[in-house]
This record gives structure tokens, sequence and C-alpha cells, in this order.
């Protein structure tokens, strides 16, 4: 039992006391292999608890500074560095893309694709796609995983296309969840002049104290790292096995804005309660308050966020977004919608890929994520993980209240 039961923080509330149940429920009950779930306030930590195994295949108990691979959880933290250049006046947000970025030039949109033969036509786009659109996903861009275009997509003999592929559409014109932060990604190395990795680390994990979250993770923290697993079975909806063995350590040569990440619960809050915080944590201040207001603002006008339906198996249907309603601001879904005991509207959240999620509460002061380590993403019962979490996360905060 010592692996269900896993480290937990000294809480004796009977809220907390609840919370711990209902996670350590969810493992022995085989739903998800092991958990870590952190909330926090724009104080400190208020909840921190980790429940099952970071290793499917040997049992190894999951502890609270355990190194997830946090994916998608990295486009926020590229974001705001972008911001703090936007900060300093040395790029817009309504510059083209293409003025720092030669490889965006010329911008093409497909109108029509044949998935039987792979044929297609294009034609110029309307417009360049500005630092805004990128920082909304509403440039045009798509991923494999989102669109079966691009997975199915081969260039024609001399035709080469950034960042993955054609334009689906005018940029601006509505909301697509791509590679867009890739892009931001690569704006933050050419307008600083620093490698993705370093700017990072000086300008927002140094300052944050944010000491676990890397691209590369040195072999001493290797055994710190979570398996990467996934649901077994040709629609992946089995039990999790093992996906990849475990590494020494993670190395990544060649960073990208949106994703990649290892970080810990414990580092992500501190970036979470830094937004809650206006910009600053402990002194430090790495935006200005209005800053993160403003990231915090829809960006898209009337653009809605879609839920979208996955073409690759490794992710489930976007279900847990609030299809047609929810909006985008600068790094961040916005939930429009109160849910019952929940978020309040105005909140920012998203996730990564291997299950991992956090929303950030502005209107109530109170954030929290939820780490897990397998595919596919959207994972039913790791969003209903998710959502119990999230319910006794403001059950928690009102106790303590």
């Amino acid at each position: 039992m010592a692996a269900l039961t896993g480290t937990v923080a000294a809480q004796t509330s009977p809220a907390s006391t609840a919370l711990d149940a209902s996670l350590k429920s969810a493992v022995e009950r085989k739903d998800i292999p092991g958990v870590v779930a952190l909330v926090t306030d724009k104080k400190g930590v208020i909840y921190e608890g980790a429940f099952g195994v970071a290793d499917v295949s040997s049992g190894r108990a999951l502890k609270t500074d355990a190194l997830f691979r946090i994916a998608s959880m990295t486009k926020p933290i590229t974001s705001v560095a972008l911001m703090q250049l936007v900060e300093q006046g040395k790029i817009s947000l309504d510059d083209p893309g293409e003025k720092y970025l030669p490889e965006l030039k010329n911008p093409m949109v497909v109108t029509s694709f044949d998935a039987k033969t792979g044929d297609y036509q294009l034609r110029p786009a309307s417009k360049p796609a500005t630092v805004r659109n990128f920082l909304t996903h509403t440039s045009g861009l798509a991923y494999p995983f989102t669109s079966a275009l691009y997975r199915d997509f081969k260039p024609k003999a001399g035709e080469t296309y950034a960042f993955g592929g054609p334009m689906l559409f005018d940029p601006g014109e509505r909301w697509h969840y791509s590679t867009s932060t890739d892009v931001v990604g690569r704006l933050v190395e050419v307008v600083s002049g620093q490698k993705l990795e370093d700017y990072f680390h000086d300008h927002i994990f140094v300052p944050l104290k944010m000491n676990d979250t890397s691209y590369n993770v040195p072999e001493a923290k290797g055994p710190r790292l979570v398996a990467q697993q996934q649901r077994d079975g040709a629609k992946m909806d089995g039990p999790v096995v093992l996906q990849i063995p475990p590494l020494v350590g993670l190395t990544i040569a060649n960073p990208i804005g949106g994703g990649g990440l290892a970080s810990t619960a414990d580092d992500y809050g501190r970036f979470m309660r830094m937004v809650l915080n206006g910009g600053e944590l402990d002194g430090a201040r790495i935006l200005k308050a209005e800053t993160i207001a403003m990231m915090e603002q829809n960006q898209i006008g009337a653009v809605t966020v879609p839920a979208l339906k996955t073409a690759l198996p490794r992710s489930a249907d976007f279900s847990f977004i609030a299809d047609g309603r929810d909006k985008w601001g600068l790094g961040f879904l916005i939930t429009v919608d109160q849910l019952p005991g929940m978020r309040s509207p105005g909140s920012l959240s998203w996730g990564g890929i291997n299950n991992t999620y956090f929303w950030i509460d502005p209107a109530r002061g109170l954030a929290g994520t939820i780490m897990m380590q397998y595919l596919p993403f959207a994972d039913t019962k790791a969003l209903a993980t998710y959502r119990t979490f999230e319910l006794g996360a403001y059950q928690l905060a009102k106790a303590e209240r």
C-alpha cells in the first residue's frame, strides 16, 4: 500500500483529507497510475499530495518532487518570455512575425486537399500573421494531431513550410490549436539573442526560484523523472503500460516554445502564483501587473475556441473545452462559464499532452495543477480525476477562508 499512499503534505483539515481520499481512490481503482496535485493561493501552497506510482513497470512510488514532462504547459511560460520583450519595446504584438523570421514570408493557405491522393491547391494568404496571432493560435497553423490535413500533408518537390505546413485559413479568421507557440519561441530567441533554455533560466526560472524546471534534465535528477506511459490497445483504451523505459536524464538539443519542459508541481505552482500576484513573486517581478492583466483578457475578439476532434490516437477529443464559448488570451485558454463549485469566469488554463493540467482563477485568487504522465491526452479517467481534484480544491479554499 506504500505506493498507493504516496507522500502527502502535512494536512489535517477535513477538506484536505477528502482531497487526499479522492486522489488516492482514483489510483486504487486503477483509473490512473499516479498523480501529484497542488493547490496554491496568492500567499502560498495550501495543498500538495502525491499518490500511486511513477513507473507502472517497477512500482516506484510517486513523490511530490517528481519531475514530469509538462509538454504544452510550456506554452504559457514561452508566452510570458515574449511578453517580457514586448514590455521592453523590442517587439510589438501587432508586428508581422515575418519581420523577425524570414521563413514566415509569403504564407500560403490551403484551398483544397484530396485525402485519397494527397493533391492540394494553395493561394497566398490575405495578410501575414502577427505576433498576436501566434500567441493566440489564430495564425492559421495546426498540429498533425489537431488536423487530418496536417497529419497527411506531404509537400510537393521544392516546397518547404516552416512550423509544419501551409496555413489552414487566413490569420485571425479562427482559432486552431497549433505550432504557433513554436514560432513564439523562435521570436524569443531571435529578439533576445539567447537560446530558449538560457532565456527561460535567466529571466523566469532563476527569479521565480523554479529550480527544477528545464528542458535538459541532468543525470542526478534522472531518478525523479516519471516514466512515459500510455493506455494499452489500438484505441488506447486498456490499462496503462510503460511506453518508453525510464531515462537516466533528459536531453533536448533544440528546445521549442510549444513544449518540452520538465517540471514539478511545486515549480509550476510558483509560476501560477506569480500570475495570481500580477507578475511578482517573493519580491521578484518578472512582468508588470498591466501586462499580466492583458494576458488574461480576450485577445481573439468575436472568434471562439472550439472543441477539436483528434486526428491521432495519442489524444482524445478536446472534450474539456466549452465548445464555441471559451476565449483565448496571450498564452492561456480563458473560461467564460461559471463552473458549479469550480473555477470562475475569466480563469486561465491549459494542459500538456501527457495529462498534466493547470488552472489559474484570478477572481478567487486560487490556482491548481494536477500532474499525471500517460497518453492519450484528455483521457476520460484523467479528466474525471482532474474534475474531482478541482472540486476538492475549491472546497479546501472555502474551508481555509
